[in-house]
């Protein structure tokens, strides 16, 4: 006769491992090479995905930072500040990501 009360031990897959090891540095590494360096003047700014391009707009002129161009990405500008200042500016009126306008150029040409 079977035992009664045997417990199925749960195991967590290997392949789970690898995967989340995979993720991790997928991110840290894009932190480390697309954040904009510190005193940068021109910056690419990421708004709200779900945010219109007149949203965009008025968000960057509300921080008074000059917009150089637009991205095939309605949501994402590169912006010229006058002043270092002017980014904490930015993120009080959205941005979300301020990144090198350089490290993200070739992917984003409109």
């Amino acid at each position: 006769m079977g035992q009664v009360g045997e417990i199925a031990e749960f195991r967590w897959p290997s392949w789970l491992n690898a995967s989340a090891l995979l993720v991790v540095s997928f991110l840290a590494i894009s932190f480390v090479t697309l954040r904009a360096r510190p005193g940068a003047d021109v910056l690419a700014v990421a708004f709200p995905p779900w945010w219109s391009t007149q949203q965009v707009f008025l968000a960057a002129a509300s921080a008074n930072a000059a917009i150089i161009r637009e991205t095939s990405i309605p949501s994402l500008l590169v912006v010229h500040l006058e002043r270092p200042g002017d980014l904490s500016r930015l993120r009080d009126a959205g941005v979300w990501l301020a990144l090198d306008p350089q490290a993200i150029a070739a992917c984003l040409n409109h």
